[in-house]
């Protein structure tokens, strides 16, 4: 704890009279990207497997919270104690199979679906997932959350022919060119695989994220072994597979 007071009192004084002119200016608003930055970044020393880089990240996060909460802490909102003991109760209140040692009649997220309805009168499923989050995300959690009460396909064949449903009605839609209507079928058939994803215990958004990358590798292989502004198709697809099959040569 001496640590993480020592963190809480250079943040108090890098926004007092006698700080840093850039902390004291800085607004809650302003850590939106901020926030998603430094989440991006532990992510990609996750994917890395950089823990000297991972601890970094968690730190510079960690700073990002304890300037947030000083800065509402200012405004006579709440403090960084108030956050810690808020999420505390809240962790102790929804693992009674763990701290009160009660038996666990249920599975663990079932439990805590049951748990979460006490605590907000309001309480829906589907509520506190962010509009903001990337939309194939948000989409997985969509989801997995309405699957947790039943509402879901019995098994993964049933989603493929849910998905080849979806292109026949794209293709219709883009035969009547309603744009509209377009748009409306490819969520429709990016919603359907991120089920199927989901049926596979695969994070959608991770893996497309790894597509991407694999595509922006072998692509850089293509612009660094010929000119691309004027290459032939035939020949970026020849270097597409020739940097193909390095890749599964090194695996």
């Amino acid at each position: 704890m001496e640590s993480f007071d020592k963190l809480v009192d250079l943040m108090a004084t890098l926004r007092s009279n006698e700080g840093c002119p850039w902390d004291r200016k800085q607004t809650v608003s302003a850590f939106k990207t901020f926030m998603l930055e430094e989440v991006y970044e532990i992510i990609e020393a996750i994917e890395h497997n950089d823990m000297a880089n991972l601890k970094e990240e968690l730190g510079d996060l960690l700073f990002h919270i304890v300037f947030i909460a000083q800065i509402c802490k200012e405004h006579r909102a709440f403090d960084i104690i108030e956050v810690i003991d808020s999420v505390y109760r809240k962790m102790y209140n929804r693992h009674p199979h763990v701290f009160q040692k009660q038996p666990l009649d249920t599975p663990v997220e079932v439990k805590w679906e049951e748990i979460k309805k006490t605590e907000k009168d309001d309480y829906s499923l589907l509520a506190n997932i962010p509009s903001a989050m990337p939309a194939l995300l948000r989409a997985y959690v969509i989801t997995k959350r309405a699957a947790k009460v039943g509402f879901d396909w019995e098994k993964v064949d049933d989603v493929y022919g849910k998905m080849h449903e979806e292109i026949g009605e794209l293709k219709e839609a883009q035969a009547s060119g309603d744009t509209a209507h377009i748009r409306e079928e490819i969520g429709d058939l990016l919603f359907t695989i991120v089920n199927i994803a989901r049926f596979l215990n695969v994070d959608p958004e991770d893996a497309l994220r790894s597509t991407s990358d694999k595509f922006t590798r072998r692509f850089s292989y293509i612009e660094n072994n010929t000119d691309i502004r004027n290459a032939t198709l035939d020949t970026m697809d020849k270097l597409w597979n020739d940097s193909k099959s390095m890749e599964n040569e090194e695996e």
